[in-house]
């Protein structure tokens, strides 16, 4: 059968499970986007069990369990998964102030990490939160 038509879970982290699988992330209510990170089996397996977003950090090469130091934890409310399954939805209730690491002029983090858009001058513009 099919990947896109069975309901048994085929995630391919490879024989070591490491290899790495991108995770969009959505809060639950609003659908905005939130974060694009990565999972390896230890992380999506932490996130199972923890109920609490947990991926792969590629710069630090380790498990990051978002919102861990700076108390912006996102709480998983569903996962989902794509017709080959080789990518993930996280959708999410975000318990802190913002999900993004970088901070606004004011010292609050981004509500998500796209927080600006690309003009037509290929210039960044901030979108308002």
């Amino acid at each position: 059968m099919a990947k896109e038509y069975t309901n048994e879970l085929q995630l391919d982290f490879g024989r070591d499970g490491k290899k790495l699988i991108p995770v969009v992330t959505q809060d639950f209510k609003t659908k905005e986007v939130l974060i694009l990170a990565f999972a390896n089996e230890e992380a999506f397996e932490e996130t199972r069990i923890s109920g609490y977003a947990t991926y792969y950090s590629r710069s630090r090469r380790e498990i990051w369990k978002k919102g861990l130091t700076s108390g912006d934890l996102l709480k998983i409310e569903e996962m989902r998964i794509n017709c080959e399954q080789d990518s993930l939805l996280y959708l999410v209730t975000p318990l802190g102030k913002g999900a993004c690491h970088a901070k606004r002029k004011n010292g609050m983090p981004h509500t998500s990490c796209y927080y600006r858009r690309i003009s037509d001058d290929n210039r960044l513009e901030f979108i308002e939160e």
